[in-house]
C-alpha cells in the first residue's frame, strides 16, 4: 500500500508539474508575440491589455485543474485508507537476483522503481514519497534487519569477511545479476554468490535511493555499516566494498566520511573496488547541464519547457557532472550552473587496496574510439586511477574491451580480476 500511495502521489505532483509547465510555456509564447509587436509598435497599450486577459485566463482554467486534481487526490486517498483497514497487509517479497526473472512483472516493477528513484529520487524522498527507497541491505533474498537477532535468522552461516556490493544509478541490487546465465552459466549466479564459492566470504547488496546526493547515500551507508560490524553474528575481521558506476562514488563517500568520523567498521575496511566509475565526471551529465541551461536560457516555448524538464532531473544525477561525494561539493551553490566545477583533489585512503575497472565499446581498448567513448556512459580517465592526485601505492586496475557498462557489473573477466585482488 505504501508502493500504491507513493504512484498515487506521483501522478498527482506530475498534473501539478505539468500545468506549471504549461503555464511557463504561455508566458513564453506571450512574450515572443509582445517582442515581436514591440518591433512594429513599442509599447502598444492594447497588446498588453490582451496578455493581461490571456494570462488571467489561463491561470484561472490552469488553477481549476489543480482544485480538480487536489480533489481527487483527497477522494483517493480515503479510498486507499479503506483498502488499507480492512486488507492484511503482506511484505512483498524481494525480486529474486536471478537473470531469468526479466520478463516477470515483479523484476520489471522493481527496474522501474529502481529507475524513477534515480530521475526523481530527491525529490521523492523530499515528499516522503512512498516510492522512495530506503537503505537498506540484503543477503541471498531476503533484507536484513540490524539487530543481533534479525542478523542470526537471516545469515545462518556468518563469516568473519563481509563483501557489500553498492549498485549504480537508477538500479537496484537485481543489476548484480545482468547477463548471469550468458556469462557464466547460472542464472542465479553474481559476483557475490561467486565470491562467496570461491573466497568463503559473505556478500551483501545495498539497495539505496541514487537520486538523492552521493554524499547523503555516503553518510547514510557509513552509519550502516557501522551497525552491521556491531551486530554481525561473528567478529567481523574484514570489510571490502565493490561499486558499479555511481557505487564507486557511494563508497568513496563513506570512506571519505569514516576516516574523518574514526568509525569502527573504517579499521576493517581492507579493499575497495570502483567499477567503471565517473570519479572524474560523466560526459552524458555534462551535456544535461549545457543543453538543459542552453534551452532554458532561450525564451521560446519549445526550449524552456524542454529545458525545465531537463532541470528538474535529480541531485544524484548532477553529483556524476564531475564526481561530487562530499556536502561542501554541492551545498549552497546552484546545480545548475554552467560546467561549473567544484570537486576537490581526489585522494584515498593509503592503508586501502584499491582496484579501478573500466571499459571500452572497442575490442581494443586503446583504440582512438573507445578512448573517446569508453563504455558509452564513463570514459577511461575518468574510471581509472589517472583520476587520482595522490597514489603513493600501488593500484589495481583493469580495462576491458567490447564491454559497455553495464556488463561490467557481471563479466567474466572483471571477476576474474576481483577474485584475485580480494584473494590477496
Amino acid at each position: 500500500m505504501r508502493r500504491w500511495r507513493g504512484l498515487k502521489a506521483l501522478v498527482h505532483d506530475a498534473v501539478d508539474h505539468t500545468t506549471a509547465l504549461i503555464e511557463e510555456g504561455h508566458d513564453s509564447a506571450a512574450r515572443v508575440a509582445l517582442r515581436a509587436v514591440d518591433l512594429v509598435d513599442p509599447g502598444n497599450p492594447r497588446a498588453r491589455e490582451i496578455n493581461a486577459a490571456r494570462a488571467h485566463v489561463t491561470s484561472n482554467v490552469l488553477a481549476s485543474v489543480r482544485a480538480v486534481n487536489r480533489l481527487v487526490r483527497s477522494v483517493t486517498d480515503l479510498g486507499v485508507d479503506v483498502v488499507e483497514a480492512v486488507a492484511a497487509p503482506a511484505e512483498p517479497a524481494p525480486v529474486p537476483m536471478r537473470s531469468d526473472v526479466t520478463r516477470r512483472a515483479v523484476t520489471l516493477a522493481d527496474a522501474a522503481l529502481g529507475a524513477v528513484n534515480g530521475v526523481v529520487g530527491d525529490a521523492l524522498a523530499a515528499r516522503t514519497n512512498g516510492l522512495a527507497l530506503d537503505m537498506s541491505l540484503r543477503a541471498g533474498d531476503q533484507y536484513l534487519t540490524l539487530t543481533p537477532e534479525g542478523l542470526r535468522d537471516v545469515v545462518p552461516e556468518p563469516s568473519s569477511t563481509l563483501v557489500v556490493f553498492v549498485h549504480g544509478l537508477c538500479a537496484t541490487e537485481w543489476s548484480w545479476c545482468l547477463g548471469a546465465e550468458a556469462y557464466h552459466g547460472d542464472p542465479g549466479a553474481n559476483f557475490g554468490t561467486l565470491l562467496a564459492r570461491d573466497l568463503g566470504v559473505t556478500p551483501l547488496f545495498l539497495r539505496y535511493n541514487s537520486g538523492r546526493h552521493v554524499s547523503e547515500n555516503g553518510r547514510d551507508l557509513a552509519a550502516m555499516l557501522d551497525a552491521l560490524v556491531a551486530h554481525w553474528p561473528v567478529p567481523v575481521t574484514r570489510v571490502a566494498l565493490v561499486g558499479h558506476s555511481m557505487g564507486g562514488l557511494v563508497i568513496r563517500s563513506a570512506c571519505h566520511l569514516a576516516d574523518e568520523d574514526a568509525r569502527p567498521w573504517r579499521r576493517r575496511l581492507t579493499h575497495v573496488a570502483c567499477l567503471a566509475s565517473p570519479h572524474r565526471g560523466a560526459p552524458l551529465e555534462k551535456l544535461g547541464n549545457v543543453l538543459g541551461g542552453v534551452l532554458d536560457a532561450i525564451d521560446l516555448p519549445g526550449t524552456r519547457i524542454p529545458g525545465r524538464i531537463l532541470q528538474g532531473r535529480s541531485a544524484g544525477i548532477k553529483d556524476l557532472r564531475y564526481g561530487y561525494i562530499r556536502d561542501e561539493e554541492w551545498e549552497g551553490f546552484d546545480p545548475d550552473a554552467l560546467l561549473e566545477d567544484r570537486s576537490g583533489p581526489l585522494a584515498l585512503l593509503d592503508d586501502v587496496a584499491w582496484c579501478f575497472v573500466s571499459a571500452t565499446v572497442t575490442r581494443d581498448p586503446e583504440h582512438p574510439l573507445g578512448t573517446l567513448l569508453g563504455d558509452l556512459l564513463v570514459r577511461g580517465p575518468s574510471a581509472s586511477p589517472e583520476a587520482f592526485t595522490r597514489r603513493a601505492f600501488a593500484l589495481d586496475t583493469g580495462r576491458y574491451g567490447a564491454v559497455l557498462h553495464h556488463q561490467v557489473q557481471c563479466h567474466p573477466d572483471v571477476y576474474a580480476q576481483l577474485r584475485a585482488f580480494l584473494a590477496t
